[in-house]
């Protein structure tokens, strides 16, 4: 994926310094991580969505006039959705399983959903900017909310209210994986333990 103009969320120190920033170098992007969800596709059965968000922190150098670059730091989310085929899988799991503080009760049902697994490395920074808070500007959706140990990552709190102010954008190259896996039976011959005959000469 070429994640292009991807908003980022900086802390309160570095928001301040974009602020009054002259230019902006490319820095590191690192996947914090990465919130994955499976539902089956109603008009399609044996096809699910899977829905994956990536929360990322992005470091880059800002430039205040001759003096050395401040590092600055944010978080950044990108969303993506993937449909791919997992078979139908309409039984019912039960299982003996032990139950904590209960008698002898059998596990309760589960659903036989396949697991979605996501295999990514971290991205590659292609580009950044910054815009000034009082150019016109496409609807953007703010995040509502985001994991509390995503949020403790960094070093002090986001700036997500920005009005007026400067907002940092990034340009991502990530590469990524993503696969269904279920569980299946094999069925496996054993033979018996056998003493050859015949001698070997």
């Amino acid at each position: 994926d070429c994640i292009e103009d991807l908003r980022v969320y900086p802390t309160c120190g570095s928001q301040e310094v974009l602020d009054r920033a002259l230019s902006v170098k490319a820095g590191t992007a690192e996947l914090l991580y990465a919130y994955i969800d499976v539902e089956p596709v109603g008009f399609n059965r044996g096809f699910y969505t899977v829905d994956v968000r990536y929360f990322y922190r992005i470091t880059a150098d800002a430039f205040i006039g001759a003096a050395r670059p401040i590092e600055v730091c944010g978080l950044a989310v990108f969303d993506k959705r993937a449909i791919l085929f997992g078979s139908e899988g309409s039984a019912k799991i039960f299982s003996s399983d032990t139950v904590i503080d209960e008698l002898d009760i059998p596990g309760r049902m589960r659903t036989n959903l396949p697991t979605a697994v996501v295999e990514a490395v971290d991205p590659i920074v292609l580009d950044t900017r910054v815009d000034d808070g009082c150019k016109p500007r496409c609807c953007e959706c703010g995040l509502t909310e985001i994991p509390a140990f995503i949020a403790r990552s960094f070093g002090e709190e986001l700036v997500f209210d920005d009005s007026g102010r400067r907002r940092f954008y990034v340009t991502l190259g990530q590469f990524t994986l993503v696969r269904l896996e279920r569980d299946t039976q094999l069925l496996i011959p054993v033979y018996d333990y056998c003493i050859p005959q015949s001698e070997c000469s």
